[in-house]
């Protein structure tokens, strides 16, 4: 060999060629680089001329087309480079080019796994050889690639066939179930091979054996589900259970034959709660309208005064009461109350409570003994969780004043015409429920001045939340009466439960209020 490689011209249309060369001889390495490139091939190339640095090449992996190596190198020989790629894991296309060898020997390198032989005096074969290998090679890997793919495919869909929630029912067009997952198998109880076979109109009736399959099954198989949506039927069990289920039907082509595919899902337990939830809404709805017809209609009407009450409830149902009750003496009892919690048990309670209030007043007229009788009544219907606030007040009509009695609630306010707070309603004794042997005592009488507003409040008013964590406070209830000072008393409920939509992000309590304003004589 020259000390040069031969000038040979190159084609114009090119294509781009990885080629790893095993060659100990830099010119007979450049001899295939410029056969490669009258070939019509681009080819970006490196020359190896021993085992290891062999090694170290195949590290680029499937980077390279095509790889040409001589048989005889002075430290290893083809055949050891082609171990070294099999032992890779790489398919890339592998041609020796010997200038030497027999027939006998390569014969052997092609069992071996070689690709091709090739002499060095005839290269006129290399780049059709190359060509078809790397094409080859290609195709390979898009095989490959494909069937990784479907065995990918067909793992997710084994998995969803076996995870599945929902029965999954595949039919021809007898309507025989040819498979069904384990969700059905689950869902109606029987084994695959019990129902493989059989019509798939089976899981609609009592049984295999029963005629009373679902008038509206017929109508759905065979319906796709873009045309027809989700169906409601009743399907049996083996065991004879009825199962509401809802499902859709599809139809798809498998092996040029038209098949159906049922997808069921038992709805028993979600038609069984949604009963149970109208049933329970009909009872709050009920409930609410009972509640609310406890509560006072009119404002009773006293000279020189207006009176108003209101009682916004956090659900359908409160714990919040207010009412005005006709104290033996002819006064006028204005009374708030409070009973832990809020729904249909403290609804309950405070339904109670009012009934006993009412009584009681109607035949005593201290407001202390009316407490105390109260509590005492009370025995036995609350427990150590439950007990009852309440702020009870007697106005005097005819005196133009109030005395109080408050048993562990909010305390009450009476504002001036200003505004200004002349004398708070505190807390003059705990809650009822808590000692039904206590005995309540009332407070001294409050004068009431021309322009004086007595307030009643339940806590969740004060305790109001706002969105970033703050509470609307007394402060807020003040200032939302203040606001309306020489409006009517429905006039201020009103400024209130505005205040408190506008400041609370949600209401999470009930809201209730009375206001009674002394106009003069």
């Amino acid at each position: 060999m020259s000390d040069a490689p031969p000038n040979l011209e190159s084609s114009t249309d090119q294509r781009s060629l990885r080629v790893l060369i095993v060659e100990d001889s830099e010119f007979d390495a450049a001899v295939l680089a410029n056969t490669l490139t009258l070939g019509g091939y681009q080819p970006d190339w490196i020359c190896v001329d021993s085992l290891p640095a062999f090694a170290d090449a195949l590290k680029e992996g499937e980077t390279w087309d095509v790889i040409l190596s001589d048989y005889n190198l002075p430290t290893f020989k083809a055949p050891d480079a082609l171990r070294e790629l099999q032992a890779s894991g790489l398919d890339i296309p592998f041609i020796i080019i010997s200038g030497g060898i027999g027939e006998d020997t390569a014969v052997a390198a092609m069992k071996a796994g070689a690709h091709d032989y090739l002499m060095k005096g005839r290269l006129t074969r290399l780049a059709p050889a190359v060509e078809r290998e790397v094409r080859d090679a290609r195709a390979r890997k898009a095989a490959r690639e494909a069937e990784a793919q479907r065995r990918d495919i067909e793992r997710r869909y084994r998995l969803l066939w076996e995870h599945s929630i929902d029965a999954v029912v595949l039919f021809d067009n007898d309507r025989a179930m040819r498979m069904i997952n384990p969700a059905a198998e689950r869902m109606f109880g029987y084994d695959v091979a019990e129902l493989v076979g059989r019509s798939v109109s089976d899981l609609f009736r009592g049984g295999p054996d029963s005629e009373s399959e679902d008038p509206h099954l017929g109508e759905t198989i065979g319906t796709p589900a873009g045309s027809g949506g989700f169906f409601e039927a009743i399907a049996y069990g083996k065991d004879g259970r009825r199962l509401l289920v809802e499902f859709t039907v599809t139809e798809f082509i498998f092996e040029e034959e038209s098949h159906g595919a049922f997808f069921i899902r038992d709805v028993s337990a979600r038609k069984v709660a949604e009963l149970e939830l109208r049933k329970a809404t009909e009872q709050f709805r009920v409930a609410h309208e009972v509640q609310q017809r406890l509560f006072p209609a009119i404002a009773p009407q006293a000279p020189g005064f207006d009176i108003a009450g209101a009682s916004f409830p956090a659900e359908e149902t409160g714990g919040d009461h207010f009412d005005y009750l006709a104290i033996a003496d002819g006064s006028i009892g204005l009374v708030v109350a409070d009973v832990t919690g809020h729904g249909v048990g403290p609804a309950l309670l405070m339904a109670e409570t009012r009934a006993y209030l009412r009584i009681v007043a109607r035949n005593r007229e201290d407001l202390g003994q009316i407490l105390t009788r109260t509590n005492l009544a009370l025995e036995g219907d609350l427990d150590f969780e439950r007990y009852i606030t309440a702020l009870l007040v007697k106005l005097d009509v005819d005196g133009h004043r109030i005395q109080f009695v408050n048993a562990g609630h909010s305390r009450g306010f009476v504002l001036d015409g200003a505004g200004s707070v002349r004398c708070y309603l505190e807390r003059s004794g705990p809650p009822l429920g808590i000692r039904p042997d206590l005995a309540y005592t009332h407070s001294d009488w409050v004068d009431l001045e021309v322009g004086d507003t007595v307030l009643l409040v339940t806590d969740g008013i004060e305790e109001a939340e706002g969105p970033n964590g703050d509470f609307f406070e007394e402060q807020g209830l003040l200032d939302a009466v203040r606001s309306l000072q020489g409006g009517t008393a429905r006039d201020m409920i009103d400024a209130v439960k505005g205040a408190l939509l506008q400041f609370a992000a949600a209401q999470s309590d009930d809201w209730t209020l009375i206001v009674a304003r002394y106009l003069g004589s």
